[in-house]
């Protein structure tokens, strides 16, 4: 069947700078050298517990496992994060698609969040010339040589360009080799390249403000950052230059990365911070995908990793060292803890402010 649909060819986008933006990075960064809050000493003590396996990880060599939601980059915490890369304690990073978003605006322009109340009945919400353009075009370009979302977004950030290949020089590879893994993705950048009358060779585009970036502190470390996206759920969306087969090529390869990252998860640690869905929801699937293969191998299933989930919900009022609660609780349907207690390992849940986690966790390290 043939079924109507949105012709995005004609959404308008508008300049960032006729944006009200609700954040300023310059503002809301923490700084990483200030005294901690003060969380309580319960609270310090597991804190203190999660830094000690940490540590004892990374001397084994096992994964350091770093996920979170784009609050935490509105919040101002990318200056924590990226004490934590520079200072080796992590080896990935996961966000979802408003992670990238949040911290490409703030490199670029050091301003990020809208109102969604003032500009959806406009027709505006989401329809940014810049956020739309230059994320779409690094995806579909790193897609097209098999980067994949983080980094390729990461590159763009750190080098402050993109370099586009010539039209021709895609024909004749896609011509050359039509069955190669790589064909369906340059002919997307082909078929942008022409649609939207992209010139060939470096594209500039300044980010002044890359210091507050997590993906460009990820990429100089040559640390993966990966990006577990939703299809339509991100404001990229609502630009002609969304390619969604793009989108699912880069999160595709992230997804593979991110699995290689468990398969060394024994004895190590995955935190995850402030990410109720895509965190619980990528981890059980690679979890399960990495099992998978060691069993084929003769390999044991993973084993002694330690799982701290840190939200400011009280998880559903449920202790969760007791085991899963009844399906006819609230607390069953709460997936950042249920998917995580199902896991295997040692599950800790800190109910606190991923500001004063991040800060408090640094400080110990």
């Amino acid at each position: 069947m043939t079924f109507d649909k949105l012709d995005a060819g004609r959404i308008r986008a508008f300049p960032l700078a006729e944006r009200r933006n609700l954040l300023d990075i310059r503002k809301l960064a923490i700084d990483p050298n200030r005294p901690p809050p003060k969380i309580g000493t319960q609270l310090q003590g597991r804190v203190d517990r999660l830094a000690e396996r940490i540590r004892a990880a990374r001397e084994t060599g096992a994964s350091v496992m770093f996920a979170y939601g784009a609050h935490l980059v509105k919040n101002g915490c990318a200056p924590l994060v990226n004490a934590l890369i520079d200072g080796g304690h992590v080896t990935h990073l996961a966000t979802q698609g408003a992670g990238v978003i949040h911290d490409w605006e703030f490199a670029y322009q050091a301003a990020s969040g809208e109102s969604v109340r003032e500009n959806t009945p406009l027709g505006r919400f989401g329809s940014w010339e810049e956020t739309g353009r230059w994320i779409n075009l690094a995806v579909i370009a790193g897609a097209a040589v098999g980067m994949g979302f983080g980094e390729a977004v990461g590159k763009l950030i750190t080098e402050n360009e993109l370099v586009l290949p010539d039209a021709n020089t895609l024909r004749q590879q896609i011509l050359a080799d039509p069955a190669a893994p790589l064909t369906a993705a340059r002919a997307d950048l082909l078929h942008s390249i022409q649609r939207f009358h992209l010139p060939p060779g470096r594209l500039e585009v300044e980010h002044p403000f890359r210091q507050y970036s997590i993906l460009a502190a990820a990429f100089a470390r040559e640390i993966p950052l990966t990006v577990h996206p939703g299809i339509g759920y991100d404001i990229i969306v609502n630009h002609p230059m969304y390619h969604g087969a793009a989108i699912g090529r880069a999160a595709e390869t992230d997804a593979r990365i991110f699995a290689q990252q468990v398969d060394r998860l024994d004895g190590g640690v995955y935190i995850s911070v402030g990410s109720a869905i895509m965190s619980p929801q990528v981890f059980e699937k690679a979890l399960s995908a990495v099992n998978n293969i060691r069993e084929q191998d003769g390999r044991p299933y993973i084993k002694d990793h330690y799982l701290a989930i840190v939200d400011i919900q009280d998880a559903g009022g449920w202790d969760w060292t007791t085991g899963e609660p009844p399906s006819d609780n609230p607390a069953y349907y709460l997936r950042y803890c249920k998917s995580f207690a199902r896991m295997g390992g040692t599950l800790d849940y800190l109910q606190c402010d991923n500001r004063d986690f991040l800060a408090a966790l640094l400080n110990r390290l």
